[in-house]
């Protein structure tokens, strides 16, 4: 198994590296917009941070989540062999994502009164809502990015998006001190800045699926194919958005509820320091997410169900042992966090005290990223919301609730609260397999493969009642035009040959 495991690790560490970089790129890039806002005054950067954390999150995990069913499709698709089909279900995707941005790009052209709505200042409403106003491309962006990110990762190319968005970021930083700076523009400036860049790394990427003969079999050109299916497809998309946008939308709630507290100023000030600890281990993981997605995907599309549980629980294992180590530095350095953002003694204070349940959230969100990865992996998408349903708003918020407004654990409640979530979390995924579709640690992986979106019985039932297909089942073949394409291929299967006896 060493040997297995060895091999695993050089297959998911050109996975998981690139995909850390993307996602900690993509704040950095938010986190630098709103510092241009932060020189304009303090309602303005309130607003900005009102945008970027309340309006632009709410439709980023709505349209991430939407776009993770091309992961699931495109990985299982080039699994099997089926490579002409990722160019279809990224069009697909995108036809989808531009569809639901249109109600979006009202929400963001009335949120002035939304906001309002939600007891939010009139000056700074009237802000944020022309920050979200320029933000309204970025919304297209999204719809265009996502399926584009997704497709190229089903592909084990994630290099590139980092590389194509960090050139972007290099650019976003000038245009970004002209429209603020130079042409006087304030926050609608600075949203339409960071919108033309989005739109920037839409361009790169296209460019490159476009030109690169590592797309070509993959890419055959614009299709009316992409309009067939559109409903089963939603269907799909919609199940992938409840169960991210549930996870994303949870955390904008423990800052309303921050704001509810005793004395709001310290606790949301210690709350910023320990989700932002928090939110950089919590990259890593999602790197460790993308990659479990794409290698349980990929090998379940080719019928290797085995290699897919042994990549699940050694992406499982190398993730929770780097969350690990980052919560022992965490704890040894509990007394000195917070003055890398505040000279506060009181919120030092606050946060030393956090550290200690800071640590156990690190270390738990070092593995549910993962998990779900590989159920994204695996398609269950519509299994996984209903959890997160019940997992964060039937358990999580109550029970957080409970203990910091009734009990007065104060602050600590809003850490509590991702405790019992991902504990949670464990138990449905262990024990949903009475329902037949159990899941990691209980999941019988040898039946996974009739599971998924290229199973041969699945398409001849479809022919038989009189139905179309998208797509056909066959052995895997990689992409071997390359002599990267054949060293991939050679290492996945000689994984495939030494896990061949896991039992998991």
């Amino acid at each position: 198994m060493a040997a297995a495991a060895a091999l695993e690790l050089r297959l998911l560490a050109p996975l998981a590296a690139p995909a850390v970089v993307v996602y900690m790129l993509i704040i950095v890039m938010s986190s630098a917009t709103q510092i241009f806002c932060g020189q304009l005054g303090n309602v303005q950067l309130a607003a900005s941070s009102l945008g970027n954390n309340g309006i632009q999150v709410f439709a980023y995990g709505l349209m991430l989540g939407m776009g993770s069913a091309v992961e699931t499709l495109c990985g299982q698709a080039y699994g099997a062999g089926r490579h002409e089909m990722l160019g279809v279900y990224l069009q697909r995707s995108a036809v989808l994502l531009t569809a639901a941005g249109v109600p979006l790009a009202a929400l963001y052209a009335c949120s002035e009164r939304v906001l309002l709505l939600l007891g939010q200042s009139p000056e700074i409403s009237r802000a944020a809502a022309g920050f979200a106003r320029g933000l309204i491309p970025q919304i297209f962006a999204y719809a265009a990015n996502f399926p584009i990110q997704k497709f190229l990762q089903a592909q084990s190319i994630v290099a590139p998006s980092a590389a194509v968005l960090a050139a972007s970021f290099a650019l976003h930083l000038p245009l970004s001190w002209a429209a603020v700076r130079v042409l006087g523009l304030g926050l609608p400036g600075a949203a339409l800045a960071l919108s033309a860049t989005w739109w920037v790394l839409v361009a790169g990427q296209f460019a490159y699926i476009v030109r690169s003969p590592r797309c070509a079999a993959t890419w055959t050109g614009f299709t009316w194919a992409a309009f067939h299916d559109l409903a089963a497809f939603a269907r799909l998309s919609a199940a992938s958005a409840v169960m991210l946008a549930l996870e994303v939308w949870y955390f904008q709630v423990l800052i309303l509820l921050a704001g509810m507290l005793p004395d709001p100023q310290i606790a949301l000030d210690a709350l910023t320091v320990c989700t932002s600890i928090q939110s950089w281990v919590f990259m890593i993981s999602v790197g460790f997410n993308a990659a479990a997605s794409v290698r349980v995907g990929n090998e379940l599309g080719a019928g290797n169900p085995r290699s897919a549980a042994f990549s699940t629980w050694m992406v499982t294992a190398l993730s929770a042992i780097i969350a690990a180590i980052a919560g022992v530095v965490v704890i040894l350095l509990r007394d000195k966090l917070s003055y890398i953002f505040t000279q506060g003694e009181a919120v030092s204070r606050a946060v030393s005290d956090l550290c200690p349940l800071l640590v156990g959230t690190i270390v738990l969100c070092g593995i549910q990223p993962v998990l779900s990865g590989v159920a994204v992996g695996c398609g269950w998408q519509a299994l996984v919301a209903y959890i997160n349903i019940g997992c964060y708003y039937l358990i999580g918020l109550p029970l957080g609730v409970l203990l910091g407004f009734k009990f007065d654990y104060g602050i600590k409640v809003l850490l509590i609260l991702d405790i019992p979530q991902f504990d949670t979390h464990s138990v449905d995924f262990s024990v949903v397999e009475s329902t037949g579709k159990g899941i990691v640690g209980r999941h019988d992986w040898r039946d996974a493969h009739p599971n998924t979106y290229f199973n041969m019985d699945h398409i001849q039932n479809r022919l038989e009642q009189g139905g179309t297909v998208t797509a056909f089942p066959c052995r895997a073949v990689e992409n071997t035009n390359s002599s990267k394409g054949r060293r991939q291929q050679s290492k996945r299967q000689a994984t495939i040959n030494l896990v061949s006896s896991f039992d998991p």
